[in-house]
């Protein structure tokens, strides 16, 4: 089951943001968020706000399109004259969509808001839902970047994960994507699944480098409640790995990744040079980006809204006219400095020391004394045990 959205306050039924809000238009990057909710299964460990066709009772992708796209509308007249530095269709399964659905909403888009110079666009992948004509359609349209879901290369990993693709094929899209022309190619890889060795492990990551992949994603099993796998966890037909293997095992990722030349720039992600993800940066830093489809979320100027969860409710307020907006919550300054403690503390480029109250600043000394971090020009910055240890240290950064 899909985790739950926060509660918030009434949204606004024209979309309207305050003026304060829209006045952070210029001086930050815009992005773009497309949330495309459908899956062909839905993973054991998922809580994404993600349906099947049996559980949208035959609700058509076009259904989906027409939605979004009225959406689009709505965000251009909300926010004026904008244009987009990053654009990223996630889900769900976007390439599920089909590349010419894809490549007509980003033409949208361009349509509606215009795209950056060096706009990065990318999409997520299941590799058993492409092939390599899908990624010469999806180059020729505009895409720069593909995010492939690979997670592991064992099978016994996946079969556990409940993941529908065959060892090998996240292997094979990453090459078909190379060869279509995408320079910028992601892998995102899950470890402490029940059940995977160290040698699992380390399958997966030496699969790495046959592959012209830039971008690597490396994020620790966590069992959501709701989900199929933590039914099983619950019931003790799967134990969960302790924190002293997940240790283990990020640090492999980290030796072997560096090796190979990629460099971490945010705690769960590395990159050879060039490679970062800016869409993600974009959120790290706390930038602006309107999120577009069902459940999806957006900031806007320290004003938060998100849209009402489920595809049919979504569309029927557009096709009524009005914003899909569920909630929204505006942001005191002090809540947005917390967020940027949360956030900038994990990127590899540090936490500006200025952020921090002297209270604060004392307890960054003690984290740095105990070489979990460093002062680096006027910053602190997480070591590789720090990195092991980032969300802990960043509430106890804030006290």
């Amino acid at each position: 089951m899909p985790s739950q959205p926060p509660i918030g306050e009434p949204a606004p039924a024209d979309g309207a943001l305050p003026a304060a809000a829209l006045a952070s238009l210029g001086r930050t990057t815009l992005s773009a968020y497309v949330h495309v909710p459908f899956c062909r299964t839905r993973c054991g460990y998922c809580d994404f706000n993600t349906y099947t066709a049996s559980e949208l009772a035959g609700m058509a992708a076009d259904d989906y399109l027409a939605a979004v796209l009225a959406e689009f509308d709505l965000a251009a007249r909300t926010l004026g004259e904008v244009s987009l530095d990053t654009v990223f269709f996630g889900g769900g399964t976007p390439t599920l969509l089909g590349a010419p659905r894809l490549v007509k909403l980003l033409d949208a888009l361009r349509d509606r808001f215009g795209l950056s110079s060096n706009v990065e666009v990318t999409t997520e992948a299941n590799p058993e839902t492409v092939d390599a004509d899908t990624f010469f359609e999806l180059r020729a349209g505009g895409f720069t970047r593909i995010s492939l879901g690979m997670q592991s290369v064992v099978p016994h990993v996946l079969a556990t994960l409940e993941r529908s693709h065959t060892p090998g094929r996240g292997l094979d899209a990453a090459q078909w994507a190379a060869d279509a022309g995408f320079d910028h190619v992601s892998l995102d890889l899950i470890f402490g699944t029940p059940g995977e060795s160290e040698a699992d492990w380390g399958m997966s990551l030496q699969a790495i480098a046959e592959t012209p992949a830039d971008h690597i994603s490396a994020y620790s099993l966590i069992v959501e409640e709701g989900t199929r796998l933590a039914l099983r966890v619950r019931r003790g037909a799967l134990s969960m790995p302790d924190d002293d293997e997940l240790a283990a095992k990020y640090l492999m990722a980290e030796e072997f990744l560096t090796r190979q030349g990629f460099t971490n720039y945010e705690t769960s992600n590395w990159a050879r040079l060039g490679g970062e993800c800016r869409h993600n940066l974009a959120y790290w830093h706390g930038s602006n980006w309107w999120g577009f489809g069902p459940g999806a979320h957006s900031h806007i100027g320290g004003v938060r809204f998100w849209n009402r969860r489920h595809p049919r409710s979504y569309t029927a307020q557009l096709m009524a006219g009005n914003s899909p907006a569920q909630a929204r919550e505006l942001l005191s300054a002090e809540e947005r400095r917390t967020e940027r403690i949360m956030l900038e503390l994990r990127l590899s480029s540090g936490l500006p020391l200025n952020v921090l109250t002297e209270p604060e600043r004392e307890r960054a000394e003690s984290i740095v004394s105990e070489d979990l971090g460093k002062f680096h020009d006027g910053r602190l910055v997480l070591t590789l045990r720090g990195r092991l240890l980032a969300d802990g240290i960043a509430l106890r950064l804030l006290g």
